[in-house]
């Protein structure tokens, strides 16, 4: 008995050291990367050049079976974007046999004469030979040469596949254009008015430009706070810094997105094979040279209502960044250190792990400090009040950074301060054990092969008023916007008695 209780005693001490060692690692990372400059797109740069040299630029918007309100939404708020409108396109891009979303387009397309459609038909269409043609002469569309789908043509009916079609046929239409640009969203992705202003600046000085993201249904339930606090942690506070002057390896997140097309093109454009594009195609744009600036101006977006629906979306991320952090780096040309380097991105993420053995481990020290002192060596009892110390740090510098955002969607100091409460630190913690799920069923779906298809985060157009109440409160723009007919069409009075 005594035998079995010191055994049980050495195994919970070495976990109890084990996650300790690992939490230091995981904080000292995030310093690493918290360390790393910025280079963000400076939009107080004057552009001199003639509106004729400006970037011209291809919005491309794919889209699979979404609410017709949803893009509504988000077309009133590309109606806004200032800038020159015979320099700049929307297109729409669903696919040919999504036949609701195509004729919510078409019914779109009545409302906003900006828009048009390019309708993406199967791989088996003979249109789709311009892109295996350019895939046959580019050793960089390694996917096309080497590994087990070298050659397939079936292409997974999702977003990359439509992005794929999108640029190859816009690239041949518009090889006239030397300064061409393409720009993406998502469906419920809302840009500021200065969007496309940014990539004629940041494009001067970068290679690919990538816009934040904010939420705007922070408070509709507890998931949607949750999820929103994703992207105060990610996106608006530790990823601007992988910019990094080009040290550090740096994925992309999906949307607000600004690429030259001849740099895509040399490149290979998108990873079909890949459960998500972002960090795959961030990668091979590092490893060529290619630098990355960061526009601070976000997209406003949705986030699901549900905890599930944040799981499908998750499990997707996770899957994507393990199957780019694989093979795809040896095809790529990176050496073992760059190797490394690229796949410390995912460790923040991946260190949620280390809470199912730190926490009851760490709840189990604490008890022992004060029943049985001398029990743990002192350095672990130091080690761990540093542990405790550097997160406390990170969380202030976290918190203070979400604070400062919730005034990207909101004025209103008790909206904003109702968010900071739901989201405090036992809630975060909460919300970090759950993370544990979509981490595991990630990871399943990258051991199994799976992820192919186009799992989408259904879209409710949750963002409506508040969208409309921004726009309502813009000022007569300075410059030409895409359709400014569209600014009477903002709250009708049934809205307006919502707010």
């Amino acid at each position: 008995m005594v035998t079995t209780d010191n055994s049980l005693l050495f195994a919970v001490t070495i976990l109890f050291f084990a996650s300790q060692l690992l939490y230091t690692a995981t904080l000292l990372l995030n310093g690493y990367f918290l360390s790393l400059p910025i280079d963000w797109v400076d939009m107080s740069e004057p552009i001199r050049e003639p509106e004729s040299g400006w970037p011209y630029i291809v919005l491309f918007y794919p889209v699979l079976r979404e609410l017709e309100a949803t893009m509504r939404t988000t077309m009133l708020s590309l109606a806004k974007i200032e800038y020159p409108k015979d320099r700049c396109r929307v297109i729409a891009i669903p696919n040919a046999d999504d036949t609701e979303t195509v004729a919510s387009l078409r019914r779109l397309m009545e409302e906003f004469p900006f828009l048009e459609m390019l309708e993406v038909p199967r791989t088996t269409d003979p249109s789709w030979h311009i892109v295996w043609d350019a895939w046959d002469a580019n050793p960089k569309a390694y996917w096309w040469h080497r590994g087990r789908r070298a050659g397939v043509k079936d292409l997974p009916p999702k977003k990359t596949r439509q992005l794929i079609y999108a640029l190859y046929h816009t690239a041949g239409a518009l090889k006239h254009e030397p300064n061409l640009a393409i720009n993406y969203i998502d469906a419920d992705s809302c840009p500021p008015v200065d969007h496309f202003k940014a990539a004629a600046i940041g494009l001067k000085h970068y290679d690919v430009l990538q816009a934040g993201n904010v939420v705007g249904n922070l408070n509709v339930t507890m998931p949607t706070s949750w999820h929103a606090f994703d992207h105060m942690a990610w996106d608006g506070f530790m990823y601007p810094h992988l910019s990094s002057h080009g040290r550090q390896p740096y994925w992309v997140l999906g949307k607000g997105l600004f690429y030259r097309v001849s740099d895509l093109l040399e490149l290979g454009g998108f990873h079909p094979w890949i459960t998500i594009e972002d960090p795959e195609v961030g990668l091979r744009y590092w490893i060529n040279g290619k630098r990355l600036g960061v526009i601070a101006n976000p997209l406003i977006e949705e986030v699901p209502k549900t905890w599930w629906g944040g799981v499908t979306q998750r499990k997707r991320w996770v899957c994507g960044f393990f199957q780019s952090l694989g093979k795809p780096l040896h095809y790529m040309g990176f050496t073992p250190w760059q190797r490394l380097k690229a796949r410390l991105n995912f460790v923040p993420c991946l260190s949620l792990w280390i809470n199912v053995v730190g926490v009851p481990t760490g709840i189990w020290a604490a008890y022992e400090f004060f029943a049985n002192p001398g029990l743990l060596p002192p350095w672990v009892f130091w080690l761990a009040v540093f542990n405790v110390a550097t997160f406390v740090l990170y969380m202030g510098l976290l918190y203070e950074n979400t604070w400062r955002r919730t005034g990207l969607v909101t004025t209103r100091w008790t909206t904003r301060a109702w968010y900071m409460i739901r989201i405090n630190p036992i809630s975060a913690f909460v919300w970090w054990l759950l993370w544990l799920v979509p981490l595991a069923i990630g990871l399943r779906m990258y051991l199994l092969d799976q992820g192919l298809a186009w799992q989408r985060t259904e879209k409710v157009d949750a963002n409506k008023l508040l969208i409309r109440r921004k726009l309502q409160r813009l000022a007569a723009p300075r410059q030409p916007t895409l359709e400014r007919a569209a600014g009477a069409m903002l709250l009708s009075p049934s809205e307006e008695n919502e707010r």
